[in-house]
């Protein structure tokens, strides 16, 4: 049997631009954890306030999940991805009167917004990918398109070192903050100009469609007799594991990211502009990681590939919290290899056989990305007294998606 193909032609103009938000939206996400240090110099505030920015972005995540979703639903892929980029950027616009004020709490509502269309984004283009082309492919597109999520996480802690922790950096000023969110928010309304022109051909979700059993072979799940796509979502065990996995995944990444610039400069003592290319070449291993991931689930079925990832970074996290120098700062630099694929994976495992409810499970699994907001504020309490002890709390995250991975990822409904 012919092998699938990755996607079809009459798709590729689509999926080349939902691929590219990927990559925008990954800017933001990053940036917000450079903004952390520079609101603990500049507006002086604990490391634990500081983790609140990530409340604040992925709180929007968790409120905006099922309103995207019945939006999608509603108006479509297309009306999704334009709202989601309209709010992004007003929320990029909203730093100038932040900045001007001098305001973390102004900073946070700015952050909520742009969060706000970054949930928009993430609940749309998901199942968007997916949907443009057969499911038996769907978790190698989504991997391809993460992939560009990395290279956008790579030039977010670029961007701060250059123009945040830079001349404005050191002379405690917000100026930068203010102009380059500006230009992001710019950057940001031209692709939703652009996107008005671009024609999205009639698709029809392919995890609603009948999978062929001969995936066995491919590693992928195969149709079991006790599923039932039609049954409601709260009964499709798999959908629901998916979610936990997802919040503790977000949890795990959330505060990896927080405090990576203050273990550079904590444990490593290193400038806070070296601190961050540091955190950029963390991004790199994420990008680098996706990449092979996509090329491995060729062979190795997405699950099995996950359970490894996952083991990889509890040791890493082990070694980091014991600060043993580079070679602990190198695991720190490293975890983001293995974190690579466990969003996209955990992702589409969860939508696998659900039917016509995959735009209302898109949403849920956005909103389970509000574990990010949970464990920075906790890891900041531990940091304040040392930095390094904080990784071991990710741990916990780790053990939930690996239970996902091994036991509860393949499709059942429950009695």
């Amino acid at each position: 049997m012919n092998a699938a193909k990755f996607t079809e032609k009459k798709y590729m103009v689509v999926l080349a631009f939902v691929t590219s938000l990927f990559f925008f939206w990954a800017i933001a996400l990053t940036m917000g954890d450079v903004l952390n240090k520079h609101f603990q110099n500049v507006l002086h505030i604990s490391k634990s306030k500081s983790g609140l920015v990530q409340l604040s972005i992925f709180g929007a995540y968790a409120l905006m999940g099922i309103p995207a979703g019945y939006f999608m639903k509603r108006f479509g892929y297309k009306m999704g991805v334009i709202l989601g980029l309209v709010l992004f950027a007003g929320g990029c616009f909203l730093f100038v009167p932040a900045a001007n004020r001098e305001s973390f709490g102004f900073f946070r509502i700015a952050l909520f917004i742009l969060a706000l269309g970054m949930a928009t984004l993430e609940t749309v283009a998901h199942p968007f990918v997916a949907a443009l082309g057969n499911e038996k492919t769907s978790d190698q597109r989504v991997n391809f398109a993460q992939s560009f999520n990395g290279l956008g996480a790579i030039v977010g802690p670029l961007l701060g070192g250059i123009f945040i922790f830079g001349s404005a950096g050191e002379s405690h000023s917000l100026d930068s903050v203010k102009s380059l969110y500006t230009w992001i928010g710019i950057v940001v309304v031209s692709l939703a100009l652009i996107f008005v022109f671009i024609k999205v051909p009639d698709l029809k979700d392919p995890h609603a469609g009948e999978h062929d059993p001969s995936e066995d072979a491919q590693g992928t799940s195969p149709i079991l007799p006790e599923s039932n796509p039609d049954a409601p979502l709260w009964k499709q065990r798999h959908f629901i594991w998916a979610v936990i996995a997802q919040f503790f995944n977000i949890a795990a990444q959330g505060g990896t990211w927080a405090f990576f610039i203050n273990y550079g400069v904590e444990k490593m003592h290193l400038q806070e502009t070296q601190a961050s290319y540091y955190f950029s070449l963390s991004m790199a291993m994420m990008m680098i990681g996706r990449f092979i991931g996509t090329f491995l689930m060729r062979y190795i079925a997405p699950h099995k590939l996950l359970a490894v990832f996952t083991a990889c970074n509890i040791i890493l996290c082990l070694v980091i919290s014991q600060s043993f120098g580079w070679v602990s700062f190198i695991s720190l630099i490293l975890l983001n290899l293995f974190l690579s694929v466990m969003y996209p994976t955990i992702f589409s495992l969860g939508l696998k056989r659900l039917g016509n409810k995959v735009h209302q499970a898109s949403s849920f699994l956005v909103m389970a990305m509000f574990g990010g907001a949970v464990f920075p504020p906790l890891m900041g309490h531990i940091a304040e007294t040392d930095v390094a002890h904080a990784y071991l709390l990710p741990i916990i995250c780790y053990a939930v998606i690996i239970i996902f991975a091994l036991k509860f990822y393949r499709p059942k409904t429950l009695k």
